[in-house]
């Protein structure tokens, strides 16, 4: 009789490809991992900024997030409480993956409500490496994406945008960790194919049962500046009001949710 196993072979390998994730999938639930951990959130945040020359500064900030939808439309709040000059400053986010995500800024000083472009969404976030997709997150769907490599502990994927004169990259890499579904590194690169700017996952930790990145960093590949920000106090599913995402609470956010 002739062994079995050479028929068995074939069938766990085509059990296997069946059962291997396609890029967009993987992109999907890391974004999910990142952006949309419990109903909504807040935490308190901290910034600091070293620019090229080595010059710093500091932000503080309070980061509140409401999920309209999971991997759909969310609302997010930042009010900004130090240094001084930026203190009652309000960034506020009506994020629409499935089409043109809203975004205003609030200056106290002035008492000046502005809309940000979609033009200005890969902007300087208040004078930081971040931009202000980095923290709302970007659309999935503004970029395609290809597997490149998978190892025991990471997934590497190369995406390219759709629309390349509306962005300033060429294309990206993004290593995306196996066990925490959260990027680890995301590198940038120019017209040039020269890498120009860095995303980087610094520490990781479980809050709630949701792996959530407590310290991250922004590096300008070329002038050697960077950005770190830390997360404290996070906590998720406190039953955030949509009364707290609109533009009357920008010009007078509630003490309660900043505390």
């Amino acid at each position: 009789m002739k062994p079995l196993f050479p028929l068995a072979l074939p069938l766990l390998l085509l059990s296997n490809l069946a059962w291997a994730l396609t890029a967009d999938e993987i992109v999907d639930k890391a974004n999910l991992t990142s952006f949309y951990s419990g109903q909504d959130g807040r935490s308190q945040a901290r910034m600091l900024i070293v620019d090229g020359q080595g010059r710093k500064q500091s932000r503080q900030f309070t980061i509140l997030r409401r999920t309209l939808e999971q991997g759909g439309d969310q609302q997010m709040l930042v009010h900004f409480s130090r240094p001084s000059d930026v203190r009652g400053t309000v960034f506020r986010v009506e994020k629409h993956p499935q089409s043109l995500d809203d975004r205003w800024l609030y200056l106290p000083g002035l008492d000046l409500l502005k809309r940000i472009s979609s033009g200005d969404k890969r902007t300087s976030f208040v004078g930081s490496h971040f931009f202000y997709e980095d923290v709302s997150g970007r659309s999935l769907k503004e970029d395609n994406f290809t597997l490149l490599e998978e190892t025991d502990s990471h997934y590497l994927i190369a995406a390219t945008p759709k629309h390349p004169a509306e962005v300033e990259f060429s294309r990206y890499q993004v290593w995306i960790d196996k066990q925490s579904w959260l990027p680890s590194i995301v590198r940038y690169f120019n017209d040039q194919d020269q890498a120009y700017r860095q995303v980087e996952t610094v520490k990781v930790e479980t809050v709630d049962g949701y792996p959530t990145v407590v310290r991250s960093k922004v590096s300008d590949l070329k002038s050697g500046g960077y950005t770190l920000m830390e997360l404290r106090g996070v906590q998720y599913n406190l039953g955030l009001p949509d009364t707290l995402f609109t533009e009357q609470s920008m010009r007078q956010v509630p003490n309660e949710f900043l505390k």
